[in-house]
């Protein structure tokens, strides 16, 4: 199944956004390599969120989301991931969008800020997703 590669992806993208959480926001603001190597793995990490839940709705014959927040809605209508969930990948998906879109327009404290506090949103998705391939295998 193609979920199991984005899976890996993401483990992958997680553990180097876990390791960069440890880089001084002095250094993240002064360096450009290492802005773009830690918003590479932002991106990414979110980015294989997302397919990881468009394989899931697809392999369940969900309903089609007409966007990337959707898609993190249709989960929790289905009790795939709870609602806080729901809200804080839909958060972190529209925060993809700005990385890939409007690199120009960045704030970078506040990318520092979800370098540092949203971990977590998707370390928890990842368990919700275990859980669920477990309970459907």
């Amino acid at each position: 199944m193609r979920i199991y590669h984005h899976i890996d992806e993401f483990k992958n993208a997680l553990a180097d956004w876990k390791r960069y959480r440890s880089i001084s926001e002095d250094l993240f603001v002064s360096d450009r390599d290492t802005r773009n190597m830690v918003m590479h793995a932002m991106m990414i990490s979110i980015q294989s969120s997302i397919d990881i839940a468009a394989d899931i709705i697809a392999d369940g014959k969900l309903e089609k989301p007409g966007s990337y927040r959707e898609a993190f809605e249709i989960l929790g209508k289905h009790s795939i991931i709870s609602e806080r969930s729901v809200q804080d990948l839909s958060d972190l998906a529209g925060f993809r969008n700005i990385l890939v879109h409007r690199y120009g327009d960045l704030d970078i404290g506040q990318v520092y800020a979800i370098l540092q506090q949203d971990y977590c949103v998707l370390d928890t998705y990842l368990g919700a997703i275990q859980r669920y391939l477990q309970k459907m295998a």
